[in-house]
């Protein structure tokens, strides 16, 4: 008989790396219910409207959902009632998921320990030091700590989604984690591309330099977007386009110029068109793995990312990319400079390399795990 699986998620309130991770996990498990502390459907993926989920208690509250770190003194005893009865269930965590109790095995393939905890400026964004999220935070932090800790041991097994996050397991929990790298969306790679309407004419294949530029990322001040749009002032002939949310938009706005744009709420078909004719994606953030280079490079399109983090396990250089030193606007614009004189890099080539993502590996390989925890063989 299969055993019943469950999948857990910290919470549904974004469009991000990690909620493409819990729809692949749906897509393999497709009879597993979800379980998460918050979902709101507006600001997730819409597949997750045909999925079974279910939430915490503190989910009724609109603002904790809009914005999951407000509940920080109550997300650990969320966590902790989040009972699940299932045979096995895939945490997908970035802190709180881990935490959830079953009646059965718990695997958590971990985004990154504890970020509150390990990166708590990551987790509190904007926040300032007066700032009520902030002073809850450095208040609550013993406690979360002791709390963390158990929480890991609940875990029948670890994985870590990058070599980053590996160490940072290692570091914090004292487990070695084995590596699955997470899979790139073949909703992103395949099927009918939709131009993006009032950018028509604009982004795209015309041009003296080809397509535009790309960045795709969550507006938060450690992502560096920017960085990448003050590099793209000093070059005017070249156009950058920015897909992504966040606190930082109204200031990105401000300081962009006339070859800069920014959009957010894409479908999956406009989001084909703009990797589809980019020149190149920029990624100037230090992501714990970032899928970004995986989705472009399924378009052959290369990357120009940061010499950090995930990007050392995605962007091949030379193969499929460059690498910049320092998220600074003049090495960000150097490194487009140099790129754009360089040889081209061979499209079949960056295709080749986004292929060992792919999501049929992610699924085979998870359900060889399952099925050594099974019949308990795995370590």
């Amino acid at each position: 008989m299969s055993p019943r699986i469950a999948i857990a998620h910290d919470y549904l309130t974004q469009r991000g790396g990690a909620e493409r991770v819990v729809l692949s996990l749906a897509k393999a498990f497709p009879e597993a219910e979800i379980h998460t502390l918050f979902y709101e459907p507006e600001q997730t993926y819409p597949e997750f409207r045909e999925m079974r989920i279910r939430t915490s208690g503190l989910d009724r509250i609109g603002a904790f959902r809009r914005d999951p770190r407000i509940a920080l003194p109550l997300l650990a005893s969320a966590s902790s009632r989040m009972s699940i009865d299932a045979d096995v269930v895939i945490a997908s965590s970035s802190g709180w998921a881990h935490a959830f109790p079953t009646t059965g095995k718990k695997i958590v393939y971990c985004h990154s320990p504890a970020r509150w905890l390990s990166l708590p400026d990551d987790y509190l964004g904007e926040a300032g030091p007066l700032d009520p999220k902030r002073i809850a935070l450095t208040a609550l932090t013993p406690f979360l700590t002791r709390w963390d800790q158990r929480a890991a041991r609940t875990a029948e097994k670890y994985l870590a989604n990058s070599s980053v996050v590996r160490e940072r397991i290692r570091r914090v929990y004292g487990v070695d984690a084995p590596t699955l790298f997470p899979p790139f969306s073949p909703a992103v790679a395949e099927g009918e591309q939709e131009p993006i309407g009032e950018l028509e004419g604009w982004a795209g294949a015309d041009g003296t330099e080809g397509g535009h530029y790309l960045v795709v990322s969550r507006l938060q001040p450690y992502k560096h977007v920017d960085a990448v749009i003050e590099a793209f002032a000093e070059m005017p002939d070249r156009r950058l386009l920015v897909i992504g949310r966040g606190p930082e938009k109204q200031r990105l706005l401000d300081m962009a110029t006339e070859n800069v744009r920014l959009v957010e709420g894409l479908s999956d078909a406009q989001m084909r068109w703009a990797y589809g004719h980019a020149t190149a994606l920029i990624a100037a953030s230090h992501e714990d793995f970032g899928l970004t280079p995986l989705e472009a490079g399924a378009h052959g399109v290369p990357t120009i990312a940061l010499r950090a983090g995930g990007y050392l396990d995605t962007v091949l250089e030379g193969v499929s990319g460059a690498l910049f030193d320092s998220p600074e606007a003049s090495t960000i614009r150097s490194a487009i400079e140099r790129s754009s004189h360089a040889a081209q890099l061979d499209a079949h080539a960056i295709r080749e390399r986004a292929e060992q993502f792919s999501e049929v590996r992610f699924h085979a390989e998870l359900r060889t795990i399952i099925d050594d925890l099974g019949r308990g063989t795995t370590s």
